[in-house]
């Protein structure tokens, strides 16, 4: 194969690529933070909490999602407790998510944010931004239904 058909050839499949990608559009909450590789674990509490298709809903939500990283700072045996009890389970996944799509730009305005949990979280901009003291270390991760934004810790509400 010369360089000009190879060269012609990697262009055919890049666009074929990105044309697919187009037609599929952006993926929901759940399908996005389960295509990342790094919420494995907030994928199985979602499961475990049933709130998988709540998530996977019109919306729009605002999600401050704490990775695998941020689950394993718990402390030993806190996530299996969890998982065995639902609503507690649900109450913290809940305190994770605000409704309607607040983007970082947003964000950074409010001093707090009401959950869909009930409680008000904490936004605090002095250095970089926290959510309840949890590190937002990625923003604006666009969703067909809202937005995520990734934060270091799993942030608990007041119970």
């Amino acid at each position: 194969m010369n360089r000009r058909t190879l060269v012609a050839a990697l262009a055919a499949i890049t666009l074929l690529g990105t044309s697919a990608r187009a037609a599929d559009g952006p993926k929901d909450i759940v399908d996005t933070a389960v295509a990342a590789g790094s919420f494995k674990t907030l994928a199985t509490a979602l499961q475990a909490a049933g709130l998988i298709e709540t998530l996977k809903g019109a919306g729009p939500f605002t999600v401050f999602a704490p990775t695998d990283e941020a689950f394993a700072k718990l402390p030993a045996g806190t996530l299996d407790a969890l998982l065995k009890d639902k609503a507690k389970l649900t109450a913290i996944l809940t305190y994770h998510v605000v409704a309607g799509k607040v983007m970082a730009a947003d964000v950074v305005k409010l001093k707090t944010a009401k959950t869909v949990q009930g409680s008000n979280v904490s936004i605090d901009t002095t250095k970089g931004v926290k959510v309840d003291g949890a590190n937002v270390v990625k923003t604006d991760i666009a969703c067909s239904n809202g937005v995520i934004h990734v934060i270091d810790a799993v942030i608990l509400p007041k119970m």
